[in-house]
């Protein structure tokens, strides 16, 4: 379910391989994907995610969020995140600033409003992704 299987099958002892302290005998996106493994095996109703994508690359967050969508679509998913895919399917968006509630609505209408923070984060993170996207 979590895209782990090649490579737990890669490594010698298969499933019995060790984990060794911090993790550090796998990368950050496995580790992550492990935890979420654990979390669907343990059939939680409740999943928190404090920057799990932060340090990913965008292939793995892909596959991160499409497990996420897909096995807890029935539960409450609270996300903490600084990148804006993964939080624009949200149900709901929460933008903070200073430590403080800012705003809290539906991404797209959020994203409608003029004075939004959540707005303005979106149309700073396209603005990025395309100029980016063209060098």
């Amino acid at each position: 379910m979590c895209q782990l299987r090649e490579v737990v099958q890669e490594k010698e002892s298969g499933l019995d391989s060790l984990v060794v302290e911090d993790g550090s005998n796998w990368s950050m996106g496995q580790r992550q994907l492990f935890c979420l493994g654990r979390a669907v095996l343990r059939r939680s109703r409740v999943l928190v995610l404090d920057e799990a994508t932060a340090s990913i690359d965008n292939a793995t967050d892909l596959i991160l969020q499409k497990t996420i969508r897909r096995e807890f679509a029935d539960c409450t998913v609270i996300t903490v995140a600084h990148r804006i895919p993964t939080v624009m399917d949200c149900t709901m968006v929460l933008s903070i600033s200073d430590g403080r509630i800012v705003e809290y609505d539906e991404p797209m209408k959020l994203m409608k409003k003029e004075d939004s923070l959540f707005g303005k984060l979106v149309k700073e993170y396209w603005s990025h992704y395309h100029s980016a996207d063209s060098r």
